[in-house]
Formats: C-alpha cells, structure tokens, sequence
C-alpha cells in the first residue's frame, strides 16, 4: 500500500528538525573532534568549510548495530543506501553511486578500473566491526583523492592497537543478532603492545544471514541470504620520537549472495516483475596489505611526510542457471598495486599539503560455458570485462590552507593533475564475435576554492562555500564490459570515450553551542560528458543490447539539514533531512534518440528524527527514531525499464519506527536491544532488488576488556 501522507510526514519532520537545530547521529560537531579526509589534514569539523560527516566505531557496532558498511551510512543526508540484494549494498551520495562514489580504506582506494556503472556490491566488502570509525565527504573531492570522487568520498578508519602506555593486552567479543534477517554475527578481537615501541591488533568476524523476513504482506524472501567472514590485523611500529611505521591487512570472502530480483524467486510486491533465471548468485574476495611510513621534522620546511605502499586484489565469481538450464560461470581477478607519497609544510603562506599517488591495475577475466555435470563446455573470450588488461592511474596535487582575519577566515584553494591510462589485449567484438583489443589514455586538470568564515568572535557559527571541479576517468568497465545491465539489458564493449567533468557549487552554515549544533548546506552539481548506456537495436540472447557514449549533460541540486538540540539536562533531539532534484540527458526507449531527463535512482524527500534519554552519570540509553521518505516516482527511462527493481509508477514512500535501548555493564560491555520497522511495514528503498526487513529485534553485545 502506498504512503498517501508520507511527503506531508517527511516535509513535518525535516522543518521540525531544522527548528529545533537538530543534528545527524552521523554528524560530528563536538568540540575537540577532528576530521582529516576533508582537506589532508586535522581539522575541526566546524570550520572545515565542506559537508562533513563522522561516525564513530560506537556507532557502527552498539549504538545502531549496523549490518554493513553501507547501511552505517544511513543517518547521513542525501545518502540512500540502494540494496540490489542483501550483501550488494551501494549508497547513493548526492545522487551519485557506483564508480561516481570513492571508497577509502584507511586512505587507500577501494575503488579500480572494474568498478561498474550504478549500483555495485564492493562498499559491503569492507567489515564495518574492524573500524574504529569512518568520515564522509559529500561532494566532488577529485582535487584530493582523483577519479571518481564525485558525489562523495567516505575513508574506513581501521581499528589501531592499543597506544604507548596503553595495556600489555586487550580483547573485544562482539555479538549481534537479528530476527528479520535470521543472522548471526561474531568477532573476535585481541590487541596489545609487545614492547614500548610496538603494538598490535588482530581480528576475525563471521557472519551468518539467513533469508530475509519482509514486513506482514510479503513475508519470506527466498535465496537473499549469505555468509562472509572478515580477519584484519595491524602493527605500528615507533621509529624513534618522530616517526611511526604501520603494517596492515584486510581479508574479506563473501559466499552465495545471490541477487535474487533477476531469478525466478524475485518477489511480486506493488506489481514488481522478476527475473527468469534459475540461479544468479556472486562470491566475492578482497585482500588488501599496505605499509605506512610517517615522520615529523618540526622546524624544516617539509615538517610532516607520509608514504604508503600497498597490494590490493579483488575477486568477483558470478553462476548463472538460465531458464533454459544453460549455465555459465564468469568473474574477474584484479591484483593492485600503488604508492603515495603526501608533504605537509607550515609556511608564511599557509599551510601546504602536495604529494602524489600512482596505481596499476592487472586484469584477468574469464567466462566459462558449463555442461550438466559442471565441465566447461566451452570458454569465452573475455569474462564481465576484457581480459589481460591493464590500468594505470598517476595524479599529483598541491592544495593550501590560508588562515586570514585573525583566524577567522580560511580560504584553501587547491589543483590536481591526473594521467589514466587503459589496455585490454583480450575483448570481444559484439558484432563478429572476435578477439579485439582496446586502449586509451587520458588526462585532466581540476581545481576547487573553498572558503569557511567564523560569524562570530567566539566561532560558534561559521559559514562556508565551496566551487568544486570533479573528474571521472573511463575505466576498464566503461570500455569493455560484457554483462548485463539492468532489467532486460545486456552491455557491450566500446572503444572511443573521454573523461565525465564536474562542477560543484556548495554554501552553507555550521553551528555549535552548549546545547544545539547543527549545519545546513545547499548544492548544484553541474554535470557534463556523462558517460549513460544507449542502446544499439540489436538484441543478444533475448536482452537488448546497450553501450556507452558521452551523451549525458544536465544537473542535480539538493538542500541537507542535520543537527542535535539537547532540550534538557538528560534529553536530545537529533534530526535530519534531504530534498534532492536532477536532470540528465538520456535515452528513454530502444532508439538512439537523446533526450532530458530526470535523474535515475532519484533520492526522494527523506527525513529521520530521533528522541534520546541518556541521564548523564548513569549506564543507561533509550531511543525512539522515525525515519520516512516520500514516494519516489520522479523516474527516469530507465528507472521506469528497471521493472525487476522499480514498480509500476515508483517506489512507494514509507514511515518506518524504531525503538532502541541499551546499558554498560562491567564498564566496558555495552548491550543494546532493539526493535526496528516496529509496524513490520512493507519498503524498500528506491532502486533496490530486496525488501527491507520486516518487524526486526536486534540484539547486539560489545564486549571490551
């Protein structure tokens, strides 16, 4: 059933909390926090002049009990966490997701030349109990951090060992339980310090998710469930009193998340087709190791240096059972390797930070036809992209940090240059069906100027603006991808295409007092050389055949309101909300025919508020938190093809409740008990292939000794 009252609902809560100045359980706005993706360097989030959001590691593992990365993202505006299936996660960051969103793990890019267009599962690779927070960035950061930093650029902060002084061992156990989603969470952890000048920190989460339970109406979701398990381990090593090396590691293996929407057993919900395949299920792997080495000269011109090395591979192994019971297997192994290298200098002039980063992608890529009994039958090729490919990034930038007015005023502006370049040696032509090669090159300079201004002596409320060039490169995906697409859609490989550009214009205000912090921004992202699917008029096995061009011209601007109101000694109010609207060219039907038209997976008017008693001195916590978003049928063209996820006229809006509660026991073991979607309402979230869970007790136990 449709939301009838659900826009008047989101628009009363989203002006409630902007006057009450009510802050995001994501933001961070509390004196003596620091965020440093922003700008490179420490920094208050008050005064950073960018939208900014933190989230700590309590946040991600007792507070809220987050299942996925992804969905610790939720409390940010103008994010809306897409789900094509359980463990396929991509947020939409100021309408932008997939490889137009830039993922860091500790500083290292998550992102490669295989990342594909729209939604994609590789943010859910990353465990969101080996963090010890994360920060996000919304909007264009290019000028910082390259490619694909358009909508916004999140960095996973890796949980650390204990520090100097800190105790010779620690531990952490950690459980959580969900109803709805019938899964089983588990981490083990251990830390300490072997001497004076080392430290370490080793981890292993399992993870266990059953099929989804859906609200009253839908009930069961067959095959949306799947196991992972997660072992991260770091050591830090002090290098006299000026210089820190750290070693660190990451493994992920994700088994049998299917994405249930394209098979037979999709759901019908709101008049939703489904898929007709048998089986379309992923595996996943990810290892990522890395060294940091850091050092401090105060008093040399170069006061502060920072180089990283790292090896990051992932894996991607897709089974397919069509309906005719052919069956196929194909995926990708992409192996990286990069280094950066990052300068701080304090001068009369402000304070600089420049460096450069350079990275190489190697590609192999199979697809396998298999027989009844599993033996390949025949092998293609090329598998989801070209195979025995390469890809190599090289950028270098330089930005500065202009204290004037006393401290007051802040001007940074800041340049990048940045090199790609592509080459596939094994990629099949979609029209003979023979072996072909591609490669490119490319290059862009960016720039950005942002500026933040205390209004008052005692820098309680500081305005900011921002002009922001953003840049995406084509990647090995947008050449060569031979994979299906959205509903009914199969992509083909291409051979001529230029870089995607961006402009971001961004203005906004930031408070903080005893009681209230809160901030507001409004932004309009220009967008042109967007690189959209269109279709060819050829068709190969029964799908319609697409590909890319640089067609798309147009926009998407939006207003984000977040704040915290403490109204009494024990009580606080937290709130957000996003309005968000967009337009690009497109192509509506089967005929190369360009048109304008409104952004795909458009956000809808989204709003959440939360009301909290946390008597100071005492070890306990409540919570009650609405979350609504209007009906999302401001569809594109291919929103509207995309029957499989989105239903007839859009996705319908929802008011969701929760209610939250927990204690510290022992002083250092947190419970938290909770029941979300209280109503077992039917929803998803627009463009999704799952349902969310229905009525939805959580259990959560964190345990640190």
């Amino acid at each position: 059933m449709r939301h009838g009252v659900a826009g008047a609902l989101v628009t009363g809560m989203a002006v409630g909390a902007w006057a009450a100045g009510a802050q995001a359980p994501a933001a961070t706005n509390a004196p003596g926090e620091i965020v440093v993706t922003a700008t490179r360097l420490a920094t208050d989030p008050l005064t950073t002049p960018a939208t900014v959001h933190a989230i700590d590691g309590l946040e991600l593992s007792a507070r809220r009990a987050r299942r996925t990365t992804p969905d610790a993202l939720q409390g940010v505006p103008s994010a809306m966490i897409q789900k094509t299936s359980q463990g396929q996660g991509s947020p939409f960051l100021r309408g932008f997701t997939g490889f137009r969103t830039l993922m860091l793990v500790d500083g290292i890019r998550l992102n490669n030349s295989v990342f594909r267009d729209g939604p994609n599962q590789y943010w859910n690779t990353v465990d969101p109990l080996s963090l010890r927070g994360m920060e996000v960035v919304m909007g264009p950061s290019s000028v910082l951090y390259g490619s694909d930093a358009i909508g916004g650029t999140v960095n996973a902060l890796p949980v650390q060992p204990p520090p100097a002084g800190g105790p010779d061992l620690t531990g952490r156990a950690y459980y959580r339980y969900a109803s709805a989603e019938d899964s089983h969470t588990g981490r083990l952890q251990a830390g300490g310090r072997v001497d004076d000048r080392t430290g370490f920190v080793v981890g292993l989460t399992m993870k266990d998710y059953g099929d989804v339970e859906g609200g009253d109406e839908v009930g069961d979701q067959p095959h949306t469930g799947y196991d992972e398990w997660d072992a991260d381990a770091m050591i830090t090593r002090e290098l006299g009193d000026r210089g820190m090396l750290t070693l660190g590691h990451q493994t992920v293996r994700q088994n049998d998340a299917w994405r249930t929407h394209r098979t037979v057993h999709g759901i019908d919900w709101e008049g939703l087709a489904h898929g007709t395949d048998k089986v379309l299920s992923y595996d996943q792997a990810r290892d990522l190791t890395w060294a940091t080495l850091a050092a401090k000269e105060p008093g040399s011109f170069v006061d502060d240096v920072r180089l990283t090395v790292f090896r990051h591979s992932q894996a991607e192994d897709e089974y397919r059972v069509k309906e005719d019971d052919s069956a196929s297997r194909k995926g990708f192994d992409v192996v990286t390797w990069g280094a950066s290298l990052q300068f701080e200098s304090d001068t009369d002039f402000g304070r600089w930070v420049y460096g450069a980063e350079y990275s190489r992608d190697l590609v192999d890529s199979t697809g396998d036809r298999l027989r009844a009994d599993g033996s390949v039958s025949r092998r293609d090729i090329q598998g989801p992209v070209g195979d025995d490919a390469a890809y190599d990034m090289l950028g270098a930038y330089v930005q500065d940090i202009v204290p004037l007015a006393a401290g007051r005023l802040q001007i940074i502006p800041g340049v990048r240059y940045t090199y790609c370049r592509a080459e596939a040696e094994r990629v099949q032509d979609p029209v003979s069906g023979d072996v072909m090669s591609v490669e490119g090159d490319w290059d862009a300079v960016v720039g950005s100027l942002r500026a933040s201004l205390a209004l008052d002596t005692e820098e309680r409320v500081v305005a900011f603006a921002g002009a922001s060039q953003g840049f995406r490169a084509p990647n090995l995906s947008d050449l060569t991808r031979l994979d299906i697409a959205r509903s009914g859609e199969i992509e083909t490989p291409v051979t001529d295409l230029d870089p995607e550009r961006f402009v971001s214009l961004e203005a906004g205000v930031k408070l903080r007092t005893g009681k209230v912090s809160a901030q507001a921004a409004v932004y309009r992202t220009l967008i042109d050389d967007l690189i959209v699917r269109a279709p060819t008029g050829r068709t190969i096995d029964d799908a319609r055949e697409v590909t890319k061009r640089n067609s798309g011209e147009g926009w998407v601007q939006g207003l984000e309101l977040a704040g915290e109101y403490r109204f009494l000694a024990d009580w606080s109010l937290r709130a957000i909300g996003a309005y968000m609207d967009g337009e690009v060219d497109t192509y509506p039907t089967s005929e190369p025919e360009l048109v304008r038209d409104g952004m795909t997976r458009l956000m809808p008017l989204t709003a959440e508020v939360a009301m909290r008693w946390q008597p100071a001195g005492t070890r306990w916590w409540a919570e009650v938190a609405v979350r609504g978003a209007d009906d999302a049928d401001r569809l594109s063209a291919e929103d509207r093809r995309d029957t499989q996820r989105v239903p007839p006229g859009g996705t319908p809006g929802y008011a969701v409740g929760a209610v939250r509660g927990g204690v510290r026991v022992l002083d250092d073991t947190h419970i938290t008990l909770a029941v979300e979607n209280v109503t077992g309402a039917d929803y998803r979230v627009h463009g999704s292939g799952v349902n969310e869970p229905g009525r939805n007790f959580v259990v959560a136990i964190d345990s640190r000794f």
